[in-house]
């Protein structure tokens, strides 16, 4: 057991696993289903129904539905590129995390679209959406530059939610001296940023 732990990635390969596009995190939603973050895969060259385009240059999420204990259905929630025209344009998911109220929370990861640096984004995964409708995320929080917005999460009573900035700058202090003031020389370090509203009340509320 302990080798099939370790070599998990060989052994889903032995017995035919479908190879996925730089999968990041998973997050249960309230009626169990997983939301799957699939970063991007460049070097894919060939698409298939579960990763649809190669090159994957901008990512996708999946969901999935358990059908009892060794089965399950999927479908494809959302097609990064599908958005990098609009207002609401991400590429790259990453951190995930689904609350009490159908809220998808996801982070990203790697270039975005339109100048734009990593970010925070949410979808409501409640909404009704017309046959060809894309859902539209809505962005909470932007990131610094070359950074990564690896990690997402929030307190039980769900009044202070924590953001996990990597590698801003790349480590180049020409790029960013986050989180210290801007000098040049200061090397920029990964951070947790600890967010709560000014009215005392819940993350997404």
């Amino acid at each position: 057991m302990g080798e099939l732990l370790i070599n998990t990635r060989i052994a889903s390969d032995l017995v035919g696993a479908t190879p996925m596009d730089r999968p990041e995190w998973t997050t249960v939603d309230k009626n169990g289903e997983i939301f799957w973050t699939l970063t991007n895969n460049s070097r894919r060259t060939v698409a298939d129904a579960v990763n649809p385009e190669a090159p994957n240059s901008n990512g996708h999420i999946i969901r999935t539905y358990d059908d009892g204990d060794s089965a399950f259905t999927w479908d494809i929630y959302i097609i990064a590129s599908d958005t990098i025209d609009g207002e609401t344009a991400f590429s790259s998911p990453d951190a995930a995390w689904a609350d009490e109220q159908g809220r998808l929370f996801i982070g990203t990861d790697g270039g975005q679209p339109q100048g734009l640096q990593d970010q925070l984004t949410v979808f409501d995964t409640t909404a009704e959406l017309a046959e060809g409708e894309i859902p539209q995320p809505k962005r909470l929080l932007v990131g610094v530059n070359s950074d990564e917005i690896t990690g997402f999460t929030v307190t039980p009573d769900r009044r202070t939610a924590f953001v996990n900035i990597q590698h801003p700058g790349n480590g180049d202090p020409l790029s960013t001296n986050f989180p210290a003031a801007t000098d040049g020389v200061t090397i920029p370090r990964d951070c947790t940023l600890v967010i709560t509203r000014k009215d005392g009340g819940i993350i997404g509320s």
